[in-house]
């Protein structure tokens, strides 16, 4: 198989370009980035043939789609607040950029398409946990241009019969998800903040609760999608229902490193929802096979990732002791190989 990873120099898509590199059914793997987000360093040593280049670019898109059996669609803007300062950024970027690549995946003859979501298109719906079924209401123009893409995956599903498979994405984290930027998501920040002796910033009461998904777990489900070209019009959830308040994350996080977190408190973000806890029924039916990682275990291979990167940072104490900086970075974390 031939595998395109829209976003592949991110965290989630070049954790998934070396998930690919572990399975014998794949034979090529490339990789299309514009680098606003990624970085040519998280593909080092890895057989994947790298494109720099925008999704918005038509041309390009048809160059790199020849030939291909599947798109891993992942390129966008991420982040809510980047959303909120700059909504027609992320517009284009998600919205626009979706509709492109899957005008180039129908030129191309048709190629299974498998697309990000977020959970975030449940927005302001109160109902506990998610199902797929339940009414969208956006509370952020990133909410909005996701539910952009999958409105346009089910349309071209209906218009072209195009194979799709649109899944809602919930708080994914884990080994490679940098803190080092404005617009870093919660896990990478707060583990950070430990390991340089920072306060963690709270935005509300921390009664907040979110539904985070291992990136190993992530890319298990997106290479199972890609070999068995399983695909269905309507969005599914990709998130087993382990939501966690994120005051009891700040709990799990000090148990994994043996730190102390300084917690400070700020007002809610504008368009951050409440709580997220997904239904897995749809997900668990399509994926018989995959198990989620413990959250234990993903906090400890995350927290080996930032430890070990830390250098020159002071490190927490415990007990008035410095805790060592020793190990691999490839402790706990998803084996990195080469084809």
């Amino acid at each position: 198989m031939d595998i395109v990873i829209t976003g592949g120099a991110g965290f989630i898509g070049s954790n998934l370009a070396r998930t690919l590199t572990e399975h014998s059914e794949i034979n090529r793997i490339r990789v299309i980035d514009n680098l606003s987000t990624g970085s040519k360093e998280n593909l080092a040593d890895l057989d994947v043939r790298f494109v720099e280049g925008d999704v918005q670019d038509a041309a390009l898109l048809d160059r790199v789609f020849h030939g291909a059996d599947a798109i891993v669609h992942l390129a966008a803007l991420p982040s809510v607040p980047r959303s909120v300062k700059n909504p027609l950024a992320s517009h284009h970027a998600n919205a626009t950029g979706t509709l492109q690549v899957l005008e180039a995946a129908r030129r191309a003859g048709n190629l299974h398409v498998i697309a990000a979501s977020s959970s975030s298109v449940y927005g302001a719906t109160p109902h506990l946990p998610k199902h797929e079924k339940l009414p969208t209401i956006p509370m952020s123009p990133y909410a909005v241009t996701k539910l952009a893409t999958e409105a346009y995956l089910s349309a071209y599903h209906y218009s072209y019969d195009l194979p799709v498979l649109p899944l809602r994405f919930f708080n994914v984290y884990g080994p490679g998800q940098r803190a080092d930027h404005p617009y870093a998501a919660v896990i990478p920040k707060w583990v950070h903040a430990i390991l340089t002796g920072q306060p963690v910033i709270v935005h509300g009461d921390g009664t907040q609760t979110r539904d985070f998904t291992f990136v190993g777990t992530v890319c298990e489900v997106l290479v199972d999608a890609a070999i068995r070209k399983i695909s269905n019009p309507s969005p599914v959830n990709l998130a087993f229902g382990a939501d966690i308040s994120l005051k009891e994350l700040i709990g799990e996080i000090e148990a994994v490193s043996g730190a102390t977190a300084s917690v400070a408190h700020t007002a809610p973000r504008p368009g951050d929802v409440s709580h997220s806890s997904a239904d897995s029924g749809r997900l668990r039916e399509l994926f018989p096979d995959i198990a989620p990682l413990a959250a234990r275990k993903g906090l400890e291979a995350t927290w080996q990732w930032h430890r070990t990167r830390a250098v020159g940072s002071p490190r927490p104490h415990r007990g008035g002791r410095l805790l060592p900086a020793g190990g691999s970075d490839q402790q706990g974390a998803p084996a990195v190989r080469s084809r």
